[in-house]
């Protein structure tokens, strides 16, 4: 029943300096400033690619704050469907109520949802033309005790076909999981894996954090203009080399917010189960 990710939800002390980073590196626009009263909070809303990202800038008590004051990083995930009603009817089959938000969205946390560490905003999917040097957002990662669990979970309540998920492990960042692909055709999904190797930096982050929502994942069509963003804004804050045309990683010191991973273009199906899709450079 999703669609796509069409949005990162981030918590920052300092929404409008958070934002004007992220308008740095990878000229996302300011598209509007609101008030979220559901989450004690006032938000920043970019444009990045054919998606946004939302900084939230807790102005109260709520679960913004006590995020924000706890660990940081992303907040929740934004998923989109192309029948919002029918999601919401599914859900509420599933004793699962969500908050109503501003601009029709609707928010559940990870205790309504039954899945620790995960947070959704569920919106009508909407068409937008890409801004920026990213073409979209397509991935958040979700770090969890038992990826088993988390990945049945994450099928049933959001009417989801496992038999398209695409099974991931990594010895060198130690982890494994499942990306929770909306469709097979795209690469739209929910990556939730569980660190097993607490000597890396994502199973350290799992051990003093435990289930959460860690990084978001986005496509380019070149890197070379980001990589260069990077040198000259914040030469220590990335990895990738100028070598790598397919990948690269720009880290949270850098936007203030979030870590974010970009691909070129069709090279996450590479890892993602579909390799004959990669489009060569």
């Amino acid at each position: 029943m999703l669609d796509r990710v069409d949005r990162i939800i981030v918590a920052a002390h300092d929404a409008e300096t958070v934002a004007a980073r992220w308008c740095e590196l990878v000229d996302a626009v300011i598209d509007r400033r609101e008030l979220e009263t559901a989450l004690g909070s006032h938000k920043t809303v970019l444009r990045i690619g054919d998606a946004e990202m939302e900084i939230h800038e807790p102005i109260d008590s709520g679960p913004l704050a006590e995020h924000l004051e706890r660990s940081g990083g992303p907040f929740a995930v934004g998923l989109s469907t192309r029948d919002l009603p029918a999601l919401l009817v599914h859900l509420e089959r599933q004793d699962i109520v969500p908050q109503a938000l501003t601009e029709g969205r609707w928010f559940c946390d990870s205790a309504s949802l039954g899945i620790p560490g995960l947070r959704v905003v569920l919106s009508e999917t909407e068409a937008h033309e890409p801004v920026g040097l990213l073409e979209n957002l397509y991935e958040c990662t979700h770090l969890t005790a038992d990826a088993k669990a988390s990945t049945a979970a994450i099928a049933r309540i959001f009417g989801l076909d496992a038999g398209e998920f695409v099974a991931i492990e990594s010895d060198t960042y130690g982890y494994e999981g499942a990306l929770t692909l909306f469709d097979s055709q795209r690469l739209h999904r929910i990556e939730t894996i569980h660190p097993y190797d607490r000597s890396k930096t994502m199973g350290r982050y799992f051990e003093r954090f435990g289930p959460s929502l860690y990084m978001c994942y986005g496509e380019a069509a070149d890197l070379v203009p980001i990589r260069e963003r990077m040198k000259a804004l914040a030469p220590n804050d990335w990895t990738g080399s100028d070598d790598d045309p397919d990948g690269m990683f720009i880290h949270p010191r850098a936007t203030g917010s979030t870590m974010l991973g970009i691909s070129r273009i069709s090279h996450a199906w590479s890892w993602s189960g579909y390799p004959e899709r990669i489009v060569p450079v």
